[in-house]
C-alpha cells in the first residue's frame, strides 16, 4: 500500500472513528465507504462520503437511500458534485443494505433522517449546510427529516415524490395503487431476503443470494397466507392493506399535516407522467402556503418536467417531445439549485420566476410566476349524447354548451373482465407494462368505456392546471369505480393519454370512512385526474373516457363493498352516466388564453 493510501486509511479511522470496508484515492476525490452512524437508539447505519481532495471545508448534499448506496449513478452524481466543490454523503437506511435495523418504510425516517444530518454536519471537512436531494421515497427521506428540523438542514430537493402516504402513495381516490404497490415491494424484497438468509444461517459473507421467483410477489389477490412469504418480506404491505382508510396508522407520518415544520427552502421537482404527480404539486403549494413570511415562501421552487417515473429524455413513452425535453437532467438540476442555494452561485434559480414548466403539444419550457396559472380560467366541457357514448365509434361529444334534456349513458362493469392499464403514471416494472403516453385507440374500442370527444380544434388551445371529472351516476351496485382519463386524439388517429384519476364509490365524502352507495340513486362524484399542461394544436380533439376501471394500475372494484384482498366474490355493475339539466356533468379545465 502506498504512503498516500496509507495516510489516507489512518486518516478515515481517526477521524471519523469508523469502520470504513474500503478507502480509495482518486486525482481530486477522496472516497470513504462504510463510514459508521450511530442513531439515537443504537443503530448503525452505514455511509459512503465523497469530498474533494485536500484542505477545506465544504456544503454537504446528503442522500438517504434504500436503493443501495453503491449504485452506479449515486456514484457518478457524487463525482460531479464533488467537481463543484461539494461533499456528498450517500447512505443506506435503517434495515437496507449495509444498515443494521429493520426496514418499514416511513417509520424511522424523521429521527434517524435529523441524526444524519447533524452527524453529517459535524463531519470534518464539512461546512455545516446540509442539503438533502433525490427521488422518490429518497424524497420522502428528506420531507420527513425536514419535518424533524435538524438545525444544519439548509435545503431540500425533493424529487417526484408524495405527499401523504395514503392518499398519493398507496391508495388513490380510495383505491389501492395495486401495480406500483406490488412492483415496488417485490423489488424491495430481494435485498429483504438476503439479510432474512443470512440472519437464519449465520453467513454473513453470503450477501449474494439467489433470485426470488415468482412476480410479483406480493399480489393483492393471492394473500391466503398472510403468515408466509409477505409477513417476512414485505409485513408493511399487509399493514397498508389492513388500512384502506385514512386513519391514525397514515396519520403518524403524513407529510401534507406538518408543512409547517419544513422551513427550509425546497426544490419541488413533479412531473405530467410521474405516479406521484399529484403529491409534488401538493407538497410545493403546501410548503409555499405554510411558510413563515415572504422570504421563506421566496425559497419554494417548482420545477415541472415530463416523465419522472415514466422516464426522461427525448422520447418517452412512445412520444417524442423535441429536444427542449432532452435538456433536463435531474442531477443538473440538484447541482444548480444547490449551486445557488448554498454556494451564492447566480444561475437559473437566481430569477423572480418561481415555477418553470414543460408545456407539452408545444414542447417548450415556460417561467411563470405562480402554480396555479393565475390567468388559467375555469372552464367547464359539458358531456352530451344520445344514450350511445360507448366506444371511439359511439356518439359521446364535449363542449362548453350546457347540456338539456339527454338521454343517459350506461355500461355493465365487469370486475372478471376490468379495463386494462395502458401507459400512464406507472412504477416500477416498464418491462411488463410500459409507462408514459402509450395510444389508446384499443381501450377506446371497449363498449365499457365512454368517449366524449371535441370536434377538431380549428385553432390551438391550451390547458394548463387541475383537471377534474364533476361526474352525475348511479350504479346497480353498492360499490364501484369510476375512472376518468383526458386524452389528446391526433390528427393521425394516435389517441395521447394526458393525465387520468379514480374515484372508489364508497369513498366519495371521505377517504377516512365508507359509505355504500343505494343502488339506484343518482350521485354526484368529483373525481380527480391531477394536472397537466398540453397544447391542443390545430387539428386535434380534446377527449374525455369515462369507466370503472384501470387495472392492474388500480386494483378492481369488486362491485360488493369488499376488497380483493378478503373476497374473491364478483358481481357484475350497471353503471350510469346522466348529462342533463338537472345533472351537468363537466369535465373542468383550467384554460389558458392565447
Amino acid at each position: 500500500m502506498s504512503k498516500a493510501v496509507t495516510h489516507m486509511y489512518v486518516l478515515c479511522l481517526t477521524l471519523f472513528a469508523s469502520f470504513y470496508a474500503a478507502c480509495q484515492v482518486s486525482p481530486g476525490i477522496d472516497i470513504a465507504r462504510n463510514v459508521a452512524m450511530k442513531t439515537r437508539d443504537g443503530v448503525t447505519l452505514y455511509a459512503d462520503v465523497y469530498r474533494p481532495d485536500g484542505a477545506g471545508n465544504f456544503p454537504v448534499l446528503l442522500e438517504r437511500t434504500p436503493y443501495n448506496k453503491e449504485y452506479p449513478d449515486d456514484e457518478d452524481f457524487a463525482r460531479m458534485a464533488v467537481a463543484r466543490g461539494f461533499m456528498v454523503i450517500i447512505q443506506d437506511v435503517r434495515g437496507r443494505y449495509t444498515s443494521e435495523g429493520e426496514w418499514y418504510p416511513f417509520k424511522h425516517e424523521m429521527d434517524d433522517g435529523y441524526d444524519t444530518v447533524e452527524w453529517a454536519a459535524a463531519l470534518p471537512h464539512s461546512n455545516g449546510k446540509i442539503g438533502m436531494f433525490g427521488s422518490s421515497y429518497v424524497g420522502a427521506t428528506q420531507m420527513l427529516a425536514a419535518i424533524s428540523q435538524p438545525p444544519h438542514l439548509a435545503g431540500i430537493c425533493p424529487v417526484v415524490t408524495a405527499s401523504n402516504y395514503h392518499e398519493n402513495w398507496t391508495y388513490q381516490g380510495g383505491a389501492f395503487e395495486q401495480w406500483f404497490n406490488e412492483s415496488w415491494t417485490s423489488g424491495l424484497a430481494q435485498d429483504t431476503a438476503g439479510r432474512v438468509i443470512r440472519q437464519n444461517t449465520n453467513a454473513l459473507e453470503n450477501r449474494n443470494v439467489l433470485p426470488l421467483s415468482g412476480y410479483p410477489l406480493f399480489n393483492v389477490e393471492t394473500l391466503a397466507n398472510p403468515g408466509g412469504l409477505t409477513s417476512s418480506l414485505a409485513p408493511y404491505f399487509l399493514d397498508w392493506l389492513d388500512h384502506p382508510e385514512y386513519d391514525g396508522y397514515w396519520k403518524q407520518w403524513a407529510i401534507d399535516a406538518n408543512y409547517g415544520k419544513i422551513q427550509v427552502p425546497a426544490l419541488t421537482v413533479a412531473a405530467w407522467y410521474d405516479i406521484f404527480q399529484g403529491g409534488s404539486l401538493h407538497n410545493y403549494l403546501g410548503l409555499r402556503a405554510h411558510a413563515g413570511n415572504e422570504a421563506a415562501r421566496a425559497g419554494q421552487r417548482l420545477l415541472i418536467v415530463i416523465g419522472g417515473h415514466a422516464g426522461e429524455g427525448e422520447k418517452i413513452g412512445t412520444v417524442d417531445f423535441g429536444p427542449a425535453a432532452a435538456e433536463y437532467s435531474e442531477n443538473a438540476v440538484t447541482l444548480d439549485w444547490y449551486d445557488f442555494l448554498l454556494r451564492g452561485r447566480q444561475n437559473q434559480f437566481a430569477t423572480s420566476k418561481p415555477v418553470r414548466i414543460f408545456v407539452m403539444g408545444e414542447n417548450q419550457w415556460r417561467d411563470e410566476d405562480a402554480w396555479p396559472l393565475a390567468r388559467a380560467v375555469q372552464t367547464s366541457y359539458y358531456l352530451h349524447s344520445s344514450g350511445k357514448a360507448n366506444s371511439s365509434a359511439g356518439n359521446g361529444s364535449i363542449s362548453t354548451e350546457r347540456p338539456q334534456d339527454e338521454a343517459p349513458d350506461s355500461f355493465t362493469y365487469d370486475p372478471a373482465d376490468p379495463v386494462p392499464t395502458v401507459g400512464g403514471p406507472l412504477c416500477c416494472d416498464a418491462v411488463h407494462l410500459p409507462p408514459g403516453p402509450r395510444d389508446q385507440k384499443a381501450v377506446e374500442s371497449r363498449p365499457d368505456v365512454l368517449v366524449y370527444s371535441t370536434p377538431p380544434f380549428a385553432d390551438a388551445m391550451e390547458v394548463t392546471g387541475p383537471v377534474t371529472l364533476d361526474l352525475y351516476a348511479k350504479s346497480s351496485a353498492v360499490d364501484t369505480d369510476f375512472t376518468a382519463k383526458l386524452v389528446d386524439v391526433w390528427p393521425n388517429g394516435y389517441v395521447q393519454n394526458l393525465t387520468e384519476g379514480i374515484l372508489r364509490a364508497r369513498y366519495r365524502s371521505s377517504t377516512s370512512s365508507a359509505t355504500p352507495l343505494v343502488p339506484g340513486r343518482i350521485y354526484e362524484f368529483k373525481i380527480d385526474l391531477w394536472s397537466t399542461s398540453n397544447v391542443f394544436l390545430k387539428g386535434h380533439r380534446l377527449r374525455v373516457e369515462v369507466s370503472s376501471s384501470n387495472f392492474p394500475r388500480f386494483d378492481r372494484n369488486l362491485n360488493t363493498g369488499k376488497s380483493a384482498a378478503v373476497s374473491s366474490e364478483v358481481i357484475k355493475a350497471t353503471n350510469t352516466i346522466f348529462h342533463d339539466k338537472q345533472h351537468p356533468s363537466a369535465l373542468v379545465l383550467p384554460v389558458v388564453r392565447r
